[in-house]
């Protein structure tokens, strides 16, 4: 919308960050440094050592942004125990993944007080509606649904790599920090993303992102979606590979 050059710095093979080459790659008009953890579709969180080293370096000047959209299913630790610590560095997270109340479009910010006074000041007046604000307070008073929906969520992402990587056409199951699996099937990824779409179940051919080469990625969903959605997979690669 305004122009903005945008620098990319891609990740390595293993979906690590490349600090060395980020650090070279920006300049003195550089402000804004955006990294995502976990990541989409890597689904692999940044260790908080590699988040301190480019928000200390003499390099850059700028604030460095962490997107933790998928961060409640991590082991790895929030970003926000950073904040303290650093004065360029501001943390987005939302109650969209975990929470499930995408619906409700509602996300905030964690940084330096500044920072955050700055952001108000040009915001647009009453951004937030008030039934998103009372459903996002009363979502914040009561965490033990938060941790029941992770805790959901991580049994099944455990099964649904298991019985993934039990087939045979499955090349790779990547590890996950996130609410979805990045998994590489020997051929034909994308007409596999579409019959199956096609037959009503719905992932996400990924194919054309940088190191997922025939990649699809799953969300996880209900048991029962869960099901179907690898039965479904497993006669849909059949019919289209034979």
């Amino acid at each position: 919308v305004n122009d903005v050059e945008i620098q990319t710095v891609p990740l390595t093979p293993e979906f690590d960050l490349q600090i060395p080459e980020i650090l070279e790659a920006v300049t003195p008009k550089t402000k804004l440094l955006f990294l995502c953890s976990p990541g989409n579709p890597t689904a692999k969180s940044i260790p908080l050592s590699d988040v301190r080293k480019i928000a200390s370096s003499p390099a850059y000047n700028g604030l460095v942004i962490v997107d933790e959209a998928y961060v409640d299913f991590s082991t790895t630790e929030s970003a926000t125990s950073l904040v303290t610590e650093f004065d360029n560095i501001v943390v987005l997270q939302t109650l969209s993944k975990a929470f499930g109340l995408a619906g409700i479009r509602c996300g905030f910010a964690i940084g330096p007080s500044d920072v955050i006074q700055l952001m108000n000041n040009v915001k647009a007046p009453y951004n937030v509606n008030k039934l998103t604000s009372d459903a996002a307070a009363n979502a914040l008073k009561n965490t033990h649904v938060l941790e029941k929906n992770v805790n959901e969520v991580l049994e099944q992402r455990e099964e649904v790599a298991r019985k993934l990587e039990g087939l045979a056409f499955v090349e790779k199951v990547y590890p996950s920090d996130a609410n979805f699996l990045l998994f590489r099937v020997r051929q034909k990824a994308n007409e596999v993303y579409k019959m199956m779409a096609d037959k009503g179940v719905v992932s996400r051919f990924r194919g054309n992102e940088l190191h997922c080469n025939e990649c699809i990625r799953v969300t996880i969903g209900t048991p029962d979606e869960n099901k179907q959605f690898l039965e479904m997979l497993e006669t849909v690669y059949d019919e289209i590979a034979n």
